[in-house]
């Protein structure tokens, strides 16, 4: 191929994507520069976590449930959950921060970019929100059985039918054939 000016390169280039300008597809392109590079700190981190990570304050098993990183790759948000009380939580939150700076090193090495972004620990509290919400909508429910429960056995006295619980049928049944 033979020389050709930049900007007749350029508008070729723009030409084959359809229906988006320039800025539109690197938009997109960074966006899934930006996830996927999140997936692979998300990876290497549990690892360098399970495995290089000795410190006694991570008691409390943490697990990353997610990675946000910034636009230009200079800071990724790490959100973590961590078993255990809320003071096993704190320690563990703290105990990774202060090694943030060992697992950036060890990021750099492993990841083909040029530095790794900073690594900003926190707390998911999105993943506490989802437990609790869980734990009403299963309450909800076994109180909606209990009363579903209830109404049917009022209908059923009401009716005159007997009880649906057979030790109750046979205690009575006990009581009425003793003389």
């Amino acid at each position: 191929m033979g020389f050709q000016p930049m900007h007749s390169r350029l508008t070729g280039v723009l030409t084959k994507e359809i229906g988006s300008t320039g800025s539109e597809a690197r938009a997109t392109d960074m966006s899934r520069r930006t996830e996927r590079l999140a997936s692979i700190i998300q990876q290497e981190l549990a690892a360098i976590i399970m495995h290089e990570l000795h410190d006694p304050r991570l008691q409390g098993l943490p697990s990353i449930t997610r990675v946000k990183v910034s636009p230009d790759l200079s800071a990724a948000d790490i959100y973590m959950t961590i078993m255990g009380s809320k003071g096993q939580q704190t320690a563990a939150l703290n105990a990774l921060q202060h090694s943030a700076g060992l697992m950036r090193t060890r990021l750099t090495k492993s990841l083909t970019i040029r530095s790794a972004p900073f690594l900003k620990f926190h707390i998911d509290e999105n993943a506490k929100k989802e437990i609790e919400i869980l734990d009403l909508i299963r309450k909800a429910s076994e109180e909606t059985a209990e009363a579903d429960r209830k109404r049917a056995e009022a209908a059923a006295a009401s009716a005159g039918e007997p009880s649906q619980n057979p030790v109750e049928e046979a205690r009575s049944a006990e009581q009425d054939s003793a003389p």
